[in-house]
């Protein structure tokens, strides 16, 4: 299967080569969308991290309320990827990371700040704001390594395909990626509470869930990915770029 709006390899690789816009030859903060991108990525993780403790009766299934928006943050990887290069990806999932750090940090300070008189609303704060620690340490491993499978799994590909077939990309790095936040966070979360049997049916449930939101999302990727491309005139394999998840301390 190709690209729809590209047909060919040729059409796909016109837009840039990898040696005039690889994300080695070409500076970050020279693309007109990527801020605004990552931006809106690490807005829809605090929210998703904020939603979390809510558990919803969705078709008969209790899951969290993170399920109707985290699975996007592994499209916006998916974009990040192909559009901009595995640099600009592991630049994005650094700065949720450390976000997140921010947003649990303010948040358990501010609720041991003693509230102030005829403000009765401490306990409602502190519910909605009060991050368990296990749940906190179990959330930021499993986003940073599902983050970073998945994007590594998508440039790894692309190299693979020579840029072709951009949906075995999306779908592939999802159904990998997802695999390793869904299992590190539910075991991380609830191992030593509950039994075995239970975790592996919230770790079956959760994963086939996400995957299933990504793959019927496909057709959206693919007019974003695509847009991305025209107007920022990138289209990048990673054939240089180094896959350390840490190189940018380098």
């Amino acid at each position: 299967m190709t690209n729809p709006s590209l047909p060919s390899h040729t059409a796909q690789t016109s837009l840039a080569t990898p040696e005039s816009h690889g994300p080695r030859h070409r500076a970050l903060a020279s693309f007109r969308y990527l801020d605004l991108l990552t931006s809106a990525f690490v807005a829809i993780l605090l929210v998703s991290n904020l939603v979390a403790q809510k558990v919803c009766l969705i078709g008969g299934f209790a899951i969290s309320g993170a399920i109707l928006l985290f699975p996007v943050t592994y499209i916006f990887g998916d974009i990040f990827t192909e559009v901009y290069g595995f640099a600009a990806s592991r630049r994005a999932i650094w700065i949720g990371f450390f976000a997140t750090l921010l947003l649990y940090g303010v948040s358990a300070i501010t609720i041991a700040l003693p509230s102030a008189p005829g403000w009765q609303n401490q306990q409602a704060f502190a519910t909605v704001f009060g991050f368990i620690p296990r749940l906190l340490a179990a959330s930021l491993v499993a986003f940073w390594a599902g983050e970073f499978a998945n994007s590594y799994v998508m440039a790894r590909m692309k190299l693979l395909t020579e840029g072709r077939a951009l949906w075995s990309r999306t779908i592939g790095s999802t159904v990998i990626g997802q695999a390793v936040d869904t299992t590190l966070v539910i075991t991380l979360t609830f191992v030593g509470t509950v039994s075995a049997a239970t975790l592996l049916n919230m770790i079956g449930t959760g994963y086939v869930l996400k995957v299933a939101y990504e793959v019927l999302a496909t057709p959206l990727t693919y007019l974003v990915i695509n847009a991305l491309k025209r107007a920022e005139h990138s289209d990048p394999l990673d054939r240089t770029e180094s896959f350390n998840p840490f190189a940018f301390l380098g």
